[in-house]
């Protein structure tokens, strides 16, 4: 535990105010959070961190070595966490979904509050869906455990904002965060070494000496709170958990489901009166593989509280443990204002992801993510034809199918296996293992967004497309027609083509993207492509627009393009700006309609794919927000 002279410096004079509480028949539970961090923590062999406290608590607990998040970006981990169900499932996979919980699952703080917990949030929440009311006691920047009734068992969560990726980016904000650091705990850049997916650049080393102060200034804002807790005398009876949303907020790192940004650090100290045997031993490492998914399960059987049935996690913690896993997986969707699925799957030593879209980009261009100094260097240097080959892959105009990497040999994953003869078999296993589960958890992912807007935000919407009768074989055919659209040759040109005479829509889509993937001129799908142009469906129209338009025939799809991104779906609206901004000069006509875009627009994400369309037809460099 924190030493008593420790906690009398961490603390302001007054704040010693909170009670101690008689012996608690439950244990507390605290958690501290954090974002955009990897584990670059001297427990976890970091040799730049400087990290005491947070040090000290793994001393204390137990320190996982393969923790990961099911995303690499805040908003759908945060989902994940909060109701212990892949965002896959829900449909809260894309960034800023908003999308209303089916009756049937409700944040597991609830079950906590109903067990007689008190429940504080100090103070993100950020699920992707309107936070039920009897989810927390209190969830505000006041959120605190001293609110509880006498007696009673709390779970609190206090999160640390500051070394979000706007806190490397603002230098106000880095200044801000980091003022109360010594000089002995700033970092000299010219010691740090930059990953090789990213170029050996002073501006790239600042951008890590930053990350890295940053996460120290963290490390005392755990201090603090782990006093307070020793200041009411409540230590002996919470149990801690630390663990961060995702990885690193730095390119190729958050948004991305590598190591580099979804392993993340998760240390829990138990008391010796709450440990289970064999659990938690101070000092203590576990190699189990641990996914943000079973943060709820584990919670609740450590407050005594049954896990809903459909809870998609397991406890690697307390008296009833789950199955230990074999794999955690991981998914990527709309990253803000771009698209991009991929699938992975994590074991001990092996990383699998599948590419879903691999004719696009790596490094879309978002608008967020371009304002870092890291993500200029990695453009400017790609422009001059000096990245390194790890970096320059990233630069890359499209992706590999199927990426498989060897973290014992290649923890930084820039040695593709996917084509390696000696690991075909793995390739196999963990391709099976991750179709098996988007299977499972009825994976929504390869239903476009505009699709998933059309069946509305009410409850159980999304939660019931893939899982009414005859679920399981429509997800099937999804997966495979996913994969047919970036196939090419006449034979793949004609199984997309047949499919755009499905009934159903997605399918539709998926052909016409696919036909728009290879798209040539005097395509002979192409009259079957220009009655889709009048599809009921909008990610149809949109698709078949795109495919005609990269095959020549412009003015008609322009006019289908432009009436959808003028159109009431909302998501549609993003995905025809997104074909537009790909068509590049082709959309030339389609100026006033992006013009139109900027203006009377609440959705930031189509302004801003519709400034970069406008700003790359015109050779400007207009800002947005």
């Amino acid at each position: 535990m924190i030493p008593r002279v420790l906690i009398s410096l961490l603390l302001a004079p007054g704040l010693l105010t909170g009670a101690a509480s008689a012996p608690a028949e439950r244990p507390n539970l605290l958690w501290l959070s954090c974002e955009d961090i990897g584990p670059a923590l001297g427990c976890y062999g970091d040799p730049h961190a400087i990290t005491p406290h947070l040090d000290a608590l793994a001393a204390e607990g137990v320190r996982f070595t393969h923790a990961f998040t099911i995303a690499g970006v805040c908003a759908p981990c945060r989902s994940s966490i909060i109701t212990g169900l892949s965002p896959t499932s829900l449909g809260t996979h894309p960034m800023r979904s908003d999308v209303v919980l089916p009756a049937a699952v409700r944040p597991f703080p609830t079950l906590l509050r109903e067990a007689g917990y008190h429940c504080t949030n100090n103070s993100k929440t950020d699920y992707q869906f309107p936070v039920p009311q009897d989810t927390w006691d209190h969830s505000g920047r006041a959120a605190h455990w001293r609110e509880r009734g006498p007696d009673q068992p709390f779970f609190a969560v206090f999160n640390f904002t500051g070394c979000h990726e706007s806190a490397i980016v603002d230098e106000s904000r880095y200044a801000r965060v980091t003022t109360k650091l010594e000089p002995g705990e700033r970092r000299d850049p010219s010691r740090l070494t930059p990953p090789p997916y990213h170029p050996d650049t002073p501006a790239v080393r600042e951008d890590l000496r930053r990350y890295h102060e940053l996460i120290t200034a963290m490390d005392r804002w755990v201090a603090r709170r782990l006093a307070e807790l020793e200041a009411d005398g409540l230590a002996e009876d919470t149990i801690v958990f630390f663990w961060s949303d995702h990885g690193a907020g730095l390119p190729r790192a958050k948004r991305w489901i590598y190591d580099s940004g979804t392993r993340v650090p998760l240390i829990v100290r138990i008391p010796a009166r709450w440990r289970s045997a064999g659990q938690g031993a101070a000092g203590s490492v576990d190699r189990q593989l641990v996914s943000s998914l079973d943060l709820a399960p584990t919670v609740l059987g450590l407050a005594g509280v049954e896990a809903p049935p459909h809870l998609q996690g397991r406890a690697f913690l307390g008296p009833h443990l789950g199955t230990p896993r074999a794999f955690v997986f991981g998914v990527r969707d709309r990253m803000d204002e771009r698209n991009d699925i991929v699938r992975g799957v994590r074991g001990q030593r092996f990383r699998y992801l599948r590419n879903f879209e691999p004719w696009k980009p790596y490094a879309q261009y978002l608008n967020t993510a371009e304002k870092g100094a890291t993500m200029s260097e990695l453009r400017r240097l790609h422009a001059a034809g000096t990245l390194p080959p790890a970096a320059a892959r990233f630069m890359a105009p499209a992706k590999a199918r199927e990426e498989l990497y060897d973290l014992e040999n290649d923890p930084f994953e820039v040695r593709n296996l996917a084509a390696s003869p000696d690991h075909r078999e793995t390739l196999e296993s963990m391709r099976s293992a991750l179709e098996a589960w988007m299977l499972e958890r009825r994976d929504l992912g390869l239903v476009p967004e505009s699709e998933l807007h059309a069946r509305g935000r009410e409850a159980g919407t999304r939660w019931d497309i893939l899982r009414g009768p005859g679920g399981e074989a429509r997800l099937r055919r999804l997966l495979a027609a996913a994969a047919l659209a970036a196939e090419t040759g006449e034979g793949a040109r004609a199984a997309q083509t047949a499919l755009l005479a499905e009934e159903d829509a997605v399918l539709r889509y998926w052909g016409a993207t696919g036909l728009g993937n290879q798209a040539r001129a005097g395509d002979p799908a192409g009259a079957r492509l220009l009655t889709l142009l009048d599809d009921p469906a909008p990610c149809v129209r949109i698709a078949a627009g795109r495919a005609l338009a990269r095959a020549g025939s412009v003015e008609r799809p322009l006019a289908v393009l432009t009436a959808a991104l003028a159109g009431p779906n909302e998501w549609a609206r993003l995905e025809a700006v997104q074909v537009l901004d790909e068509l590049d000069e082709a959309a030339r006509p389609a100026l006033p309609a992006l013009e139109a875009a900027l203006t009377d627009q609440p959705n930031k994400y189509i302004v801003r794919v519709a400034n970069r369309a406008l700003n790359e037809l015109r050779g400007t460099n207009r800002k947005v927000p």
